[in-house]
């Protein structure tokens, strides 16, 4: 079904998200306007106004606000607005010790696509210990009265946290709490607007221990160091339900792992192409929500195509996201229609576009796989990786980056 293109009116985006993609989202568990606005125009303001000075001293600072360090960069990051390499040249130049800092961070983000991209929907389970995945019912709680976690909640329900913040919640989840991980993974990448199965995977399975075998502890101490003067305003401040360390115990090992996180085998596949690859004329450009910039390769090597985006139907469906999520990639869709033609559906992305002669860019993520073997791709064009893929470990950090200076 064809959509009108959002307006990029504020006011009006909501109701075009109500309108055409209402019945296909889950409405904000507390009311809260998105804490980022989608767009290639606030992406470039975004990098342009920070600043990596001070970062390596304030990344993990979460309350007050104003005492925060990280860049907010990540939904631009996460939906291909940004590219990692742009974000890496754009602090060149800064405090040493803050450039080094902030660019681990970036090869974080880099290491949890290639893990992804390596080992697809296996990232959803534990992949190296044992570690409790289902609670049933699946819990869900969206306040609390102790501050620092009521906190947490809060900007989770509009759709962005401090890196600290995720552990803080992740590790309350499944360390203190006992319940599934994946039911908590599953609820964060509801709600984030920068939630991929890539990092957020990650994320988690550090956390809980089910990737190094040692859980991330949630405590006061933590709040106190990070969050100075929240605990003092809190009702729990004398009865602390966080006061002291979660008890753990080091999960097992799994029987096996999965073989392609010590080895890949065809990592030129894993990476997609090197470079373009042209065997038709192409019609359209096929934009996905993995890069929505209007300097993604396939929509800058044809400027005088229109660019098609599919709102998957049965995806959006199943997945319940958050309808700040939605509002994130529906202003991105009206900022590059003020600059070129953009076509809407919404439907089966492979139901749409299969009748087309398609230019597209490479998404490191299955389900752009599935999809784009069924369709008619004339021009193929690289993913811009920071580091393109290799046959190295990717078990944990440690081992991916020091497979990569071998």
């Amino acid at each position: 079904m064809r959509l009108p293109v959002p307006p990029t009116d504020d006011s009006a985006i909501r109701a075009w998200v109500d309108d055409q993609l209402g019945d296909l989202t889950t409405p904000p568990p507390r009311a809260s306007d998105p804490p980022a606005r989608g767009g290639q125009t606030a992406a470039d303001a975004a990098l342009q106004s920070f600043d990596v000075t001070g970062y390596a001293r304030r990344r993990n600072e979460v309350w007050p606000p104003q005492r925060r360090g990280a860049s907010r960069l990540s939904p631009y990051i996460r939906h291909g607005l940004l590219s990692l390499r742009e974000v890496w040249d754009h602090v060149a130049g800064g405090p040493p010790p803050d450039v080094a800092k902030f660019r681990d961070e970036l090869r974080w983000q880099e290491y949890a696509r290639h893990l992804y991209a390596r080992v697809g929907v296996a990232s959803s389970e534990s992949l190296r210990y044992n570690v409790i995945e289902h609670t049933e019912p699946a819990p869900e709680q969206w306040s609390s009265e102790a501050r620092c976690l009521d906190l947490c909640w809060s900007e989770l329900a509009a759709g962005w946290l401090t890196n600290q913040s995720r552990m803080w919640l992740a590790s309350h989840w499944t360390v203190r709490q006992g319940w599934g991980w994946r039911d908590g993974e599953e609820l964060m990448f509801r709600h984030l607007l920068d939630g991929s199965r890539a990092a957020n995977r990650l994320g988690w399975q550090w956390t809980v221990g089910a990737l190094t075998g040692k859980a991330y502890g949630f405590s006061r101490w933590q709040v106190e160091k990070r969050a100075p003067g929240l605990c003092a305003s809190c009702p729990l401040e004398r009865r602390c339900p966080i006061a002291r360390w979660p008890a753990t115990q080091d999960p097992e090992r799994r029987n096996t792992t999965d073989s392609r996180l010590r080895h890949d085998n065809h990592p030129d596949i894993t990476g997609g192409p090197a470079t373009p690859r042209h065997t038709a004329e192409p019609e359209a450009v096929w934009m996905t929500a993995e890069s929505l910039s209007d300097r993604d390769p396939a929509v800058a090597a044809h400027p005088g195509l229109p660019v098609v985006f599919v709102f998957d139907e049965p995806l959006l469906r199943r997945l319940r996201l958050s309808q700040n999520r939605l509002v994130f990639l529906a202003q991105s869709l009206a900022d590059l229609a003020t600059r070129r033609e953009v076509q809407v559906h919404r439907g089966d992305p492979v139901q749409v576009l299969y009748d087309m002669a398609l230019a597209t860019t490479f998404a490191p993520v299955p389900g752009w796989r599935r999809r784009a073997s069924r369709l008619d791709v004339g021009a193929l064009y690289p993913w811009p990786w920071l580091e393109r893929p290799r046959s190295g470990s990717v078990g944990s950090f440690t081992a991916w980056a020091k497979a990569r200076r071998s």
